[in-house]
């Protein structure tokens, strides 16, 4: 069975993640498609909309045939190491391609910009530094830094967040010599920090969280742009644990956490640098809320993606020293799979070059014990009794089978 690997959050799946997974099929002429999926808190440092395993169902009956999880460590992080961790899972579970929506839709840009990357690496990396210390934050100072060491040919635009990705995709691919072999298809409608719900039935998930959250507006409000199993997936959620999830549910907690904590103790959190934790403890005495504090530590060197991940990282105690051996996936943790899914996974999982997890208490990691710390945290998120179902979940549900 040929199979296309797909790297996603689903939060939540809507139409155009639908499309995607069709058009990423017909493009590589994949039999299966497998997604490796971000856990409980996503990339940008954000508590996912529902749970992993809501969002599991989703996909499943949007066109997914396997649903494995990208682990803690990789997922909360910057691009890089996101992509690496997500390529290395769908090399490691046989994938024969992988697909990617961009903003340009042609993979030759991305293998450029990796081959330009790796004969430049050292003024590049000089020059993201030098940017850096001029006050740009890490992306803006990689995009510059890229710029000028291009040859203006057929330049990849990477200001534009799915081309970033996407040149990590291709990066952690080519530079692991990994059989795996990329593809692309260009972004339609809607773009990926779209915050405005338009005409067109394709809605960045931003936008659907917007209106949701923030605009306080009913789930019938965004139902032109989900698929029917999303909306009811959402509005069962809803009854089921009374509420969606949001960074606000948290801020108790993590005020709790920075208060308490020394400054010691701050500082040996992953990813908080350059005395941060100072400003870090000031702004959370005088903020009345989660959006109050990001609004008062944003600045120009640290963007409010990377400030929420340190934020995450602060509620899940993950310590740099946890961090230092994080290199690639050591276990494949599944979440969920139709018939088809199953029957690949049959053919596949002799020749699996690390373990395959379908329950907790069958295998004992260092990395997955940062998967349950994260889980357990997520759930802290809801009131009692569904907090403690929630948790329950993670431990005694058996891989959702479609």
């Amino acid at each position: 069975m040929k199979s296309c690997g797909l790297v996603v959050e689903y939060n939540p799946f809507h139409n155009g993640h639908a499309l995607h997974a069709k058009e990423s099929k017909q493009k590589t002429g994949a039999d299966v498609v497998v997604a490796v999926m971000s856990g409980p808190f996503l990339q940008r440092g954000e508590p996912a909309l529902v749970s992993k395993w809501a969002r599991t169902e989703m996909a499943l009956l949007g066109g997914i045939d396997l649903v494995i999880e990208l682990p803690y460590p990789f997922a909360v992080q910057k691009a890089e190491i996101f992509a690496k961790g997500s390529i290395s899972l769908l090399e490691s579970i046989g994938c024969d391609t992988f697909c990617f929506g961009s903003e340009d839709g042609r993979i030759e840009p991305f293998i450029n910009a990796h081959n330009i990357l790796d004969e430049n690496a050292t003024k590049y990396n000089a020059t993201i530094k030098s940017l850096m210390k001029m006050g740009y934050s890490y992306p803006t100072s990689a995009s510059k830094a890229f710029q000028t060491i291009s040859d203006n040919g057929d330049m990849l635009d990477l200001t534009k967040p799915n081309n970033i990705l996407g040149k990590e995709y291709v990066s952690a691919a080519l530079s692991n010599e990994y059989s795996i072999q990329p593809y692309t298809i260009q972004r339609v409608a809607a773009g990926y920090h779209d915050v405005t719900l338009s005409s067109e039935p394709i809605a960045s998930a931003t936008g659907i969280r917007k209106a949701i959250l923030e605009e306080k507006q009913e789930l019938n409000a965004v139902e032109r742009y989900i698929p029917p199993a999303t909306f009811h997936g959402l509005q069962h959620y809803v009854a089921t644990y009374q509420t969606l999830h949001q960074w606000e549910q948290y801020w108790p907690l993590l005020k709790y956490r920075i208060l308490v904590a020394s400054l010691t103790e701050l500082a040996a959190i992953y990813d908080i640098e350059e005395g941060i934790e100072y400003r870090m403890k000031e702004m959370a005495k005088q903020a009345m809320n989660f959006h109050g504090f990001m609004t008062a530590m944003k600045t120009k060197r640290y963007t409010w993606t990377r400030i929420q991940r340190m934020c995450v990282h602060i509620l899940t105690h993950t310590l740099k020293e946890d961090m230092i051996h994080v290199n690639t996936p050591s276990y494949i943790r599944l979440l969920g799979m139709n018939e088809r899914g199953q029957e690949y996974l049959r053919t596949v999982k002799k020749t699996l070059p690390v373990p395959l997890i379908s329950k907790l208490s069958s295998y004992q990691d260092h990395h997955i014990d940062s998967d349950i710390r994260a889980a357990q945290v997520y759930s802290m998120g809801l009131r009692e009794p569904y907090q403690t179902a929630l948790m329950k979940r993670e431990f005694e549900a058996p891989v959702i089978k479609r």
